[in-house]
């Protein structure tokens, strides 16, 4: 297979005749069957794929082609395509199939990406390791004996893996950023309401973010310049200037004020990750980056105001799922109330059903109060940490996460243990700022080590910057 490091040198390569497009996708596809035992895939658009190759192909000849042309993109099973399954990795929707496109999807193919399938995930996306999807687990490339993390886990294995260029995930409270560290690869979490969620099944409205994963820098800023903008469908869809992102990585005379969150480096993170990241903090001071500790105090109440708030987003959300007007519906329907509590109870998966009744619990009379209502205060105070910080610096750079892959099975019997795997990423969506994942080397087990770099709200530029800075002259010194 031949080989590049991003989508222009592909671009040039497909310019110059090295290769051709469906040749590009038949590999994709072959390699996609060699290693189906990682199980990323929840469905594939084979003739599809090849016949948009040839396509795309002539457009690229003839000098007409968007900016995306070749990208060979797999999309994760938690948004639309229409004619093609939306199950969201549960038995509740495995048969279902979307009316219409999601506009992010629709975006990539208007900019002559290529849609290679729908990737497996963590069902309805609640979960950090992807072991919760009624089509099995996915397995971790670097090794099949870990987790790929969650919930986008199916996205970031079919990247690292080289089964297609670029893939979309979406994050809720980690679910880009930690597969991307587990995996080896990019990931970014935009701005909440930077990218469009028309067509995205939620999990909780106001914490899901579409964003990519890719093997560098530049194809993420690329494919967020396609991503961003406002849309009349999404009400939450904010109205703010279109930037060229791809251009603005070149902007490398701009010194950004780097802080350490003296939080994220307690107790309960591994100590490889800690001397690893320790090591990149001296690098940068080397490069003449100024760097400082700052504090987000109410650190510790994130995973804790985070599972609140979104289990009973969640509880709302997922009432649709009845029987009734799509989806499974159980056999077991003798009246009315029957069949809403047979084809929920037997439709969805144990995490699922846990959140749901969380979040039933916290919404509930007498407990509004004292759960919810409070939650959504720390939330507040939350915010305001970040917006303190980010009035002393530019980005703020910590762990991803706490630990590497873990194995398969290890955590699944241990829900708070799993929800722990996100302490170091809640706190991003419950602000609504982006996040990015940087890989940075590995662990003595040979695991993927991330760094995260989170910016101010609509300030996605910074990460970039930061990020490509680190990809080209920090990691490869």
């Amino acid at each position: 297979m031949i080989s590049y490091k991003n989508h222009s040198e592909k671009l040039r390569l497909l310019n110059e005749e090295k290769f051709s497009l469906v040749e590009n996708v038949q590999e994709f596809l072959s390699r996609i069957e060699e290693r189906k035992k990682l199980n990323a895939f929840n469905s594939l658009f084979v003739e599809e794929a090849l016949q948009r190759a040839e396509e795309v192909q002539q457009k690229i000849s003839k000098g007409s082609a968007g900016k995306l042309a070749g990208m060979v993109i797999a999309i994760k099973d938690v948004l639309a395509i229409k004619d093609k399954p939306l199950t969201c990795s549960s038995k509740i929707l495995e048969n279902f199939t979307s009316l219409y496109t999601a506009t992010a999807v629709q975006k990539l193919i208007d900019e002559d990406a290529i849609i290679i399938g729908k990737t497996n995930c963590d069902e309805f996306a609640m979960g950090s390791s992807n072991e919760n999807s009624a089509f099995g687990a996915v397995k971790n490339p670097v090794d099949e004996t870990r987790v790929t993390g969650g919930s986008s886990g199916g996205s970031a294995a079919a990247v690292a893996a080289n089964l297609c260029d670029v893939s979309l995930g979406t994050d809720t409270g980690g679910s880009i950023r930690q597969p991307a560290a587990f995996c080896g690869i990019y990931g970014l979490k935009p701005t909440y309401g930077l990218v469009s969620r028309f067509g995205l099944t939620a999990f909780a409205s106001s914490f899901d973010s579409i964003g990519p994963f890719a093997n560098s820098v530049e194809d993420i800023a690329l494919v967020l310049e396609v991503l961003a903008g406002h849309d009349k469908n999404d009400s939450t869809s904010i109205k703010t200037e279109t930037k060229s992102y791809s251009t603005l990585l070149r902007n490398d005379e701009q010194k950004l004020r780097i802080g350490i969150p003296k939080e994220y480096f307690a107790e309960g993170l591994s100590a490889e990750i800690k001397v690893k990241i320790e090591s990149v903090i001296q690098k940068l001071k080397e490069k003449n980056f100024s760097v400082e500790e700052v504090s987000l105090p109410h650190t510790e109440f994130a995973i804790a105001t985070y599972y609140i708030l979104t289990t009973a987003e969640a509880s709302s959300n997922l009432a649709r799922f009845d029987g009734a007007r799509y989806g499974y519906r159980s056999k077991q329907s003798s009246s009315l109330a029957k069949m809403y509590k047979s084809s929920r109870s037997e439709g969805f998966g144990s995490e699922v059903k846990r959140r749901i009744m969380l979040g039933t619990y916290v919404l509930s009379s007498g407990y509004y109060d004292a759960y919810y209502k409070k939650a959504q205060q720390v939330r507040r105070k939350i915010k305001d940490d970040f917006i303190k910080a980010f009035s002393k610096v530019d980005v703020l750079l910590t762990p991803t996460t706490p630990t590497t892959a873990f194995k398969l099975g290890e955590k699944t019997t241990d829900p708070l243990e799993m929800y722990l795997s996100d302490i170091f990423t809640t706190s991003a969506n419950l602000a609504g700022i982006p996040g990015i994942n940087i890989p940075i080397g590995k662990d003595k087990n040979n695991l993927p080590i991330g760094l995260q770099l989170l910016a101010n709200q609509f300030e996605e530029e910074k990460l970039l910057l930061l990020g490509v800075i680190l990809e080209n002259e920090i990691l490869t010194d």
